[in-house]
């Protein structure tokens, strides 16, 4: 497939999976919108259809709750396709919503389509109503998921940080009980081969986290101590990090003073906290378990999109090193858990395949760290993946099959998204 014929595939993925006002990441697995499937989807319309691109982060933000949280799910029709649906979330909302978060990449994808626009003022009158909204959020983040001040924040369940069923989680989510939990009935099972997917275990503890949260009626002043899941994820807080330093930036622009000086605030601090995630033992970022006090020796991706913030210069090089190290026991970086890991599962969700939104991430810290020798690498394995097995949600770093759900939108904004940014891939 040459890169003319990717582009128009990937288009084609993003108008069968657009729904108006917004993008379901596949048809049938995933029929409704989700947070950060938007925003980095918002990407790839923007280099052919900017207001579409506008309106998908607009839809988005419209959905925000009162106290500044922006739901990891928006379930704008009714679908009784997929599980847990707005009956077991049960938060009350107008338009049904989930009561937890995902990772905040809107931040950079609002300063990235904005600094690249056709029509400025689109984008500018955009920016502008679109910023108090988005940091709203960051601050919420260091509000409700950082009560001591620490500079980092916990993730509270498995799913608000992307990564449903990453190794990284799994001993801390054994202090999750099942008791109580009903039975239930999968979809996404019937839509995807179960080989690649959680499993019901780790199902049932979601389901409790879930029913938990609910029972305190999705009070974000309570669920943080509440909770028994409470992990720092150093990937998730690089996004943050990154997140409110393209708002800094973007709000300094557009003379938005207040924003911009406590956008820098939390950009500063964040960076601070994060090199108390760093293991020298590993060589990248690790995650923080808050209930133990300790960190989790688990090697994943998670420590290697750290270079998605603005760490130091020694730290992002020390990844590539990583990386490198990875490329020994792969045929296609970056795999999202380490091959030579016992745990490691090339073919099951977070627990080993290669997901183009984090090669796109880690690329893009590691052009603005420098480091630019390995990207290249990570980029072409991006278009061999495609090349080789179609747009899907998650490919086998070793085998490159296709996992997951196919025609994934967000896999053909990345490839859209490359493929205008990268001269190697032109």
């Amino acid at each position: 497939m040459n890169h003319t014929d990717m582009l128009q595939h990937a288009r084609q993925v993003l108008s069968d999976n657009d729904r108006g006002t917004y993008t379901v990441p596949t048809h049938g697995l995933y029929p409704f919108q989700w947070n950060w499937d938007s925003a980095l989807s918002a990407l790839g319309f923007a280099h052919f259809d900017e207001p579409r691109a506008w309106g998908e982060i607009e839809t988005l933000m419209a959905h925000q709750w009162e106290d500044g949280m922006v739901p990891h799910i928006i379930f704008h029709q009714p679908d009784d396709g997929y599980f847990p649906g707005p009956d077991v979330w049960g938060t009350g909302r107008t338009v049904p919503t989930t009561g937890i978060t995902q990772p905040p990449v809107t931040g950079f994808a609002v300063r990235r389509i904005h600094d690249r626009a056709r029509d400025k003022g689109l984008a500018r009158a955009q920016a502008r109503a679109l910023l108090p909204k988005i940091h709203a959020w960051h601050e919420w983040f260091y509000r409700a998921r950082d009560p001591e001040g620490t500079g980092l924040v916990a993730l509270l369940h498995p799913w608000e940080s992307g990564r449903d069923n990453s190794v990284d989680w799994d001993a801390a989510f054994e202090r999750v009980p099942t008791e109580g939990v009903g039975a239930f009935v999968r979809r996404d099972t019937t839509h995807a081969n179960p080989a690649h997917r959680p499993t019901d275990e780790q199902y049932k503890r979601y389901i409790w986290l879930v029913q938990k949260f609910r029972s305190l009626g999705w009070d974000n002043t309570k669920l943080h101590d509440a909770s028994p899941f409470k992990v720092v994820d150093p990937g998730f807080n690089a996004i943050l990090i990154r997140s409110c330093e393209d708002v800094a930036d973007l709000a300094a622009r557009l003379g938005m003073d207040e924003i911009a000086e406590a956008s820098r605030a939390m950009v500063a601090k964040g960076v601070a906290a994060m090199k108390t995630l760093w293991s020298d033992e590993m060589g990248q970022y690790l995650c923080y378990d808050r209930c133990q006090g300790a960190l989790i020796q688990s090697p994943s991706i998670s420590g290697i999109l750290a270079t998605f913030a603005p760490i130091p210069k020694a730290r992002a090089a020390a990844l590539v090193r990583r990386i490198e190290t990875l490329a020994d026991s792969c045929n296609y970086l970056i795999p999202s858990h380490d091959p030579t890991h016992p745990a490691f599962d090339g073919l099951r969700y977070w627990r080993g395949p290669v997901w183009l939104i984090v090669n796109y991430m880690v690329a893009d810290g590691f052009a603005r760290a420098g480091e630019t020798e390995i990207i290249p690498r990570i980029i072409n394995d991006c278009l061999r993946l495609i090349e080789t097995s179609g747009f899907a949600e998650y490919h086998d770093p070793i085998t490159a099959e296709p996992c997951g759900g196919p025609h994934f939108t967000w896999t053909a904004a990345m490839v859209i998204e490359i493929l205008n940014t990268y001269e190697l891939a032109a």
